[in-house]
Parts: C-alpha cells; structure tokens; sequence
C-alpha cells in the first residue's frame, strides 16, 4: 500500500521539547535530598518523580503527534494511549525506586538509565499503536537507532543528575533527558512511514484530536505547575557547612587505616575517605561515599583513634568527617549535619556538642537559623 505523506507543526514541535524539560527538571528535583525525609516522604517523593517523568514522556510524545499532519483523518483508541502513559510512569519509577532503595552503584546507575530508555521506547510505540485509520509502519533502522538513542542518552543522563547530586548536575540531568525524550521521537519517526487503514480496529473508544488534545493540556498544565513549585527550592539559599580556610581537614595518614569487613572479607580504610562512623552496639557502621561497612572497633576507639584526626563527635554514638559535610542546620538547642548524596543518612548534633561542631564548622549562628 501506498505511504502517506506527513510534516509536523513547528510550534507544537518546540511544545514538546519544553514539555520535556520542565518534566525532566521536576522528576530530578523531586527526588532531591531524599536522605533528609521520613520513609513516607521518600515514596512519596519516588511516586511523584515518577508521575512527573512518566508523564512527561508521555506529554511529549503526545504533544509532538499533535502536530502530526496527514492527509486523512485519524483518530487514537482511548484505552491503548491510557496504557502508554501508565506504562511510562511505572517503567520510570521502577528506575526510581532502584536507584533510591537499593545501595547506589554505578552498575544501579547505568540500569536505572536503560530502565528509563526502554520506557520511553516502549511508551512511543504503544502510544503508536493507539492510531486509528491509519497504521504506523517501522524500519528497522528506525527502530535500532531509536533504541540506541533512548538507552544510551537515558545512562548519560542518569549518569550525570545521580553521579554527584549538585544542582549543576541536575540542570545537566534534565538537558540529557529532554535530548533523550525529543530525540527517540523523531528519530523513530524520521523511520516511520503511515498507510490508511479502512475501518476502525475496535479495543477501545475512539478519541479525536481535540479530545487528545484536551487531555494534553491537562497533564501538561499539572507538568508546569510541578515544575515552578520545584524550581522556588531553589531559590531558598542553602547554607554551606565549611569554609576551606576555617574548617578542620582530615590530614591523610597511611599508618592509620580503619579494619573494616566486606563481603566476608578484612579491608582497611583511609579516614580521608569515611565520610561518617556510627555506633552500632559493641561495634561500629563505616560509611563512605558510597559503601557502608562493618567495623570491629566500638564507638570508643573509633573516637579515640579519629578525633586527633580531625574527625568531629557530633553525638555519643556518631562521628563525621568535616570535609564530608554538605550542610549544617540547626532547630533550637539540636542540629544535623547533611551529606550531597542521598547514600549518606543526615548526623544528629546533640545539645551538648551543638556549639563545638557549629564552631568547627564556621556555620555563623544567623545563618544557621535562615537554614
């Protein structure tokens, strides 16, 4: 049979990429400092990242078929274009959920990316498959630089928003992600060709363009109203912990290594690269960066062995490297010290030992109430 000819509307075009970005720039924020919530507000912050991305996926693509112009009329099966928004949604936070409640890897990282690539794939071509009147029909070159092109942008992007979770990072997260969306779209389209079909394959109710286009605007009008409540966080200025010139340094010393066990076995760790040691009955929890290890040593001699160190006791059962710390903040006669990593759990400061770490720290006391 015969192709048909189509072009896309320019604006709805722009639409679609803005659409994805505004979605991208939600979902990374959402799942912001994690560490510092209950359980309850992290599924929560999990399901509505995943909303947002999900959705916004799906937004996209919708959007950007809007724009679609053919030379016949078509129409979309309600049912199978719901299924492609809740497809992408729970692809999504099930990248989510691996990568904020399971230890963070780099291997979690990569598989949460291609998760979400194959999302998107899989989102395209069940929204596809919603056409009525006419069929959507691939080349394989589509389909293969496609995929490529949503797994690979997808670990990249994934790669720099969970690498080091800063705001530059996440600003560069949500380029990576929108690029990832936009291009999976039209580059499988650019291997798309259209055929009509006579009659209408009965699954689902038959929507038109407007009522699509309807649905569209809800969902992006949600996306955007998401996007400009995230985006006031950041204009709340954080309160840097330390100032290089002020705060203690961790002096690297090779006789000093900290006995831990992993996997079964004896390693040793330099103290430069603990970030936090906690009290854990007649033992102790050794965290780094990205490893939490089991260590021998009680809370005792861990203090003993890390206070001349430059270590900080900001509790009976807790030490922290100062150069490890992201965040000071205070409430009343308490405080916890932040980590920039959602690997790492927050540090209680006691009462007694507030004024000593806030010193430390050259945390001013002004700016430790604005924080």
């Amino acid at each position: 049979m015969e192709s048909l000819p189509f072009s896309h509307n320019s604006l709805l075009v722009v639409m679609s990429c803005i659409v994805a970005l505004a979605a991208g720039f939600t979902g990374l924020s959402l799942t912001r400092n994690l560490s510092e919530k209950t359980l309850t507000q992290k599924k929560l912050s999990v399901a509505l990242a995943s909303v947002a991305l999900g959705g916004g996926i799906w937004s996209m693509h919708f959007v950007a078929m809007l724009g679609l112009q053919l030379p016949v009329l078509f129409y979309y099966d309600a049912a199978i274009t719901l299924i492609s928004a809740l497809v992408a949604i729970l692809i999504v936070g099930a990248a989510l959920i691996l990568l904020h409640f399971t230890q963070r890897t780099r291997g979690i990282i990569v598989a949460a990316g291609a998760i979400v690539g194959t999302g998107i794939l899989v989102m395209h071509y069940i929204g596809m498959a919603g056409l009525e009147l006419c069929r959507a029909v691939y080349t394989p070159f589509g389909v293969v630089a496609s995929s490529v092109v949503a797994i690979g942008f997808c670990i990249f992007a994934f790669w720099v928003a969970y690498g080091h979770r800063t705001n530059r990072n996440i600003f560069l997260g949500t380029i990576c992600f929108a690029a990832a969306v936009c291009t999976v779209h039209f580059l499988a389209m650019a291997g798309t060709q259209f055929i009509k079909v006579p009659q209408i394959a009965e699954f689902g109710p038959s929507m038109s363009n407007e009522v699509l286009a309807l649905g569209v605007i809800i969902s992006s009008f949600v996306i955007f109203g998401a996007f400009l409540w995230v985006s006031i966080t950041y204009l709340v200025p954080g309160v840097p912990a330390t100032t290089p010139h002020a705060a203690p340094q961790i002096v690297p010393d090779a006789r000093l290594q900290i006995p831990c066990e992993r996997d079964g076995g004896k390693v040793f760790v330099a103290p430069e690269e603990i970030a936090l040691v906690r009290a854990d009955g007649h033992y102790t929890q050794i965290y780094t960066q990205h490893d939490r290890l089991f260590c021998v040593w009680p809370i005792t001699e861990a203090t003993k062995r890390l206070l001349p160190a430059g270590f900080l006791q900001t509790h009976r059962s807790y030490l922290v490297n100062p150069n490890k710390v992201f965040r000071f903040e205070r409430s009343k006669d308490k405080g916890r010290c932040l980590f920039d990593t959602d690997d790492l759990p927050p540090v209680p400061v006691s009462r007694s030992k507030l004024q000593a770490v806030q010193d430390a720290l050259s945390v001013t006391d002004g700016a430790t109430r604005a924080s």
